[in-house]
């Protein structure tokens, strides 16, 4: 059975970092597509940050390009974000995401993932 659990969100002010964790297990994770979407009150849920497997190419909303960053560490089956420069517009609950193979041009695509986390929320103050 696949399980994804995030771990890291809490309570930022602006101009703040925080460190999203999300560790896989019950898959072959070194060939997972592992994403991350965040979905804020009343919008819907978006990709925020994805990276292929085996380290290769990463992909990022516009809104977040420069600020976040997505790393894997397979010898531990987990994904982090690192969120720099947080602003209040990024407060949402983030939710980890995987999936044995996606089309590159659909990594934003929620439903291209068959295995979610439970979410972790992240506020940023203004």
């Amino acid at each position: 059975q696949v399980q994804l659990v995030e771990s890291g969100g809490g309570s930022v002010p602006a101009g703040g970092s925080l460190r999203l964790s999300c560790v896989a297990s019950g898959m072959t994770y070194d060939n997972a597509y592992m994403t991350w979407f965040r979905q804020a009150p009343g919008k819907e849920r978006e990709g925020v940050a994805a990276m292929l497997p085996r380290g290769g190419q990463s992909y990022y909303a516009a809104s977040v390009k420069g600020r976040f960053t997505i790393s894997r560490d397979n010898a531990l089956n987990t994904v982090y974000l690192q969120m720099d420069s947080l602003t209040p517009e990024d407060t949402a609950m983030y939710y980890c995401a995987a999936d044995a193979w996606v089309a590159p041009s659909r990594w934003a695509d929620v439903s291209a993932y068959m295995y979610w986390g439970q979410g972790t929320q992240v506020t940023v103050s203004s």
